[in-house]
């Protein structure tokens, strides 16, 4: 069949939009072998009808942030969302913030914010919810913004007594031990070390916190901390490493100064980065989650945010997820409880 020449001209155009479009999909694509960042994934429309559900993560680009991606990406191809994820290459309140707003321009259903500062986010979610954005946070609160829902890994009190627990193992329940956390404003990781100094003072009375200092999200940067704390605490028996990257980046310093069995750590890491620490004993445990289930609950929130339905007390999202709880005076999505992993059962996870 022959087009007329309107007809060719039309064509061109809808050919052009339509590479339009596959170059803005494509140029954030995450090139470190993870999950694709930035890219959207849409499923059947007959279930989630192509609602847009944004995620912006405190950093882009490291394993843990790629497994939520990657969840997020199968609840898209299950549920028929559009998923859209894209973060700041650095743990930068600014550059997050600038993210927010476009997707806002975008007009998406819901999105999604793992605030590096909650202060400074606050006003931003606000402009969204004024455009008529559903507004959830994941991985780390922002309490008091307008967010109608935090999508939350496990209970605070959960993990903050899980890592010191497994802390006080290999430190026999006695010694000085020091924390090496991430960002300074990250409000899930100060609520946690909150209940490490509460758990350590009540429970452990022969425990001693010592310092508490941060490396963004930087691993070398955490090793170095890790080192100097060592060195200024020459009686230091344990360190914690708050985030992903510290966590290996605490278990890394320790091995470097030769003081495997000497100086003992915990944090909370993903398993793939502390397997090696986890094998050579640098480091005793790891404190997580599925991180895959937890961007997989992400989606499905942000779907039910968008499709205006309320969460129940007890939801059943899919089989690996058949009792996630929701508390309407915090407003908060609870995954479940905090996982331990060790070199036990280290090689059962893939990220």
């Amino acid at each position: 069949m022959r087009l007329s020449t309107t007809g060719k001209s039309a064509a061109v155009v809808t050919l052009a939009l339509a590479v339009a479009l596959s170059g803005c999909t494509k140029k954030n694509d995450d090139t470190s072998g993870g999950a694709a960042a930035g890219s959207g994934s849409t499923g059947s429309a007959a279930a989630g009808g192509g609602k847009k559900i944004a995620f912006v993560p405190k950093l882009q680009g490291i394993p843990y942030f790629e497994a939520m991606n990657a969840g997020g990406q199968q609840a898209a191809k299950d549920l028929g969302l559009t998923w859209l994820y894209q973060g700041p290459t650095q743990a930068d309140a600014a550059a997050q913030a600038q993210i927010v707003r476009s997707y806002i321009q975008q007009k998406v259903d819901t999105l999604i914010v793992a605030p590096n500062d909650p202060d400074s986010m606050a006003p931003v979610l606000q402009q969204a919810k004024d455009a008529g954005i559903k507004v959830l946070t994941s991985d780390t609160d922002a309490p008091s913004s307008v967010r109608e829902a935090f999508v939350s890994q496990a209970s605070t009190e959960g993990i903050g007594t899980a890592l010191v627990d497994e802390l006080a193992k290999p430190m026999g329940n006695k010694g000085k031990y020091a924390i090496v956390s991430c960002g300074e404003t990250a409000q899930n990781l100060n609520s946690w070390i909150a209940v490490q100094k509460k758990v350590t003072a009540d429970k452990y009375k022969d425990m001693t916190i010592v310092d508490t200092v941060y490396a963004g999200e930087d691993q070398n940067k955490a090793t170095q901390m890790a080192t100097d704390l060592m060195n200024a605490h020459p009686d230091l028996t344990g360190l914690v490493g708050e985030c992903t990257s510290s966590a290996p980046g605490v278990a890394q310093a320790v091995k470097d100064a030769g003081k495997i069995g000497k100086v003992f750590t915990v944090g909370l890491g993903t398993p793939k980065s502390m397997a090696p620490y986890l094998q050579d004993g640098s480091s005793s445990a790891s404190i997580l989650w599925d991180v895959q289930n937890l961007g997989y609950l992400t989606a499905w929130a942000g779907l039910q945010a968008a499709e205006g339905k309320p969460f129940a007390a007890t939801n059943n999202v899919n089989a690996k997820m058949p009792a996630v709880t929701f508390d309407t005076s915090t407003k908060v999505l609870l995954l479940g409880p905090p996982l331990t992993i060790t070199k036990d059962n280290v090689s059962q996870f893939n990220y």
